[in-house]
């Protein structure tokens, strides 16, 4: 008698964008990766935020631009008790787009001319625990940071050695989670290193963490 092995569940997501060609070629490149299952899909924020609440996806795909924005549903869907998590999908390279989505809760910030096999990965990242910037605007992301933190004994310089080596996992793209298998630490003990370390750094999350860690490590 054999039996058959069960498949692993794939993460759900739901896409949100008012351009029905786009939205519906991006649900069919997910789909065609088989790395994950479509649940629902909308033209407006309040469609995105509806969908969240119907269906608790991993990932809500989100437009910027669509009508009732896509900043407001991702801090509509940060609010929420669901453990969904948001990126933009979008055209947009304002440097103000980009801290406002990140400052109202979202996990990427993803351009539209991404390929399939692309967004796949970045999808699979964000829905173990990473975080991701576009690489050509995480740079810029760099100029809009409030940057005086050696004065007052802040900054990379005042990390413990504990710290330094979670926010190096960090810039490696490691949730906290796997920071946590790594370190032998529990994953709340990880959440509460990584609190210390957004105060040190006088970053807001752990994208611009991530970011400055890789460009001020990265020069040495």
């Amino acid at each position: 008698k054999t039996t058959q092995k069960e498949e692993p569940m794939r993460p759900l997501f739901i896409v949100a964008d008012d351009h029905p060609l786009y939205r519906d070629g991006v649900v069919a490149s997910l789909k065609e990766s088989g790395m994950f299952e479509i649940c629902g899909a909308g033209a407006s924020a309040d469609e995105a935020i509806e969908l969240v609440r119907t269906h608790c996806p991993d990932i809500a795909l989100l437009d910027i631009s669509m009508p009732g924005g896509g900043i407001r549903a991702a801090e509509a869907i940060a609010a929420m008790d669901v453990a969904t998590k948001t990126i933009m999908l979008t055209v947009s390279e304002r440097d103000d787009d980009i801290m406002r989505a990140l400052e109202a809760g979202a996990s990427g910030y993803v351009l539209k001319g991404v390929g399939g096999d692309e967004l796949a990965e970045v999808l699979s990242r964000v829905s173990s625990g990473s975080s991701y910037v576009t690489p050509s605007l995480a740079a810029r992301l760099l100029v809009t940071m409030s940057r005086p933190r050696s004065r007052d004994g802040t900054g990379l310089a005042s990390l413990t050695s504990r710290e330094e080596k979670i926010l190096r996992l960090v810039a490696e793209g490691m949730s906290n989670k796997e920071i946590g298998l790594k370190l032998n630490l529990q994953e709340k003990t990880v959440k509460h290193y990584m609190t210390g370390i957004l105060q040190k750094l006088a970053v807001r999350n752990r994208v611009e963490a991530a970011v400055l860690a890789r460009e001020e490590w990265g020069r040495t």
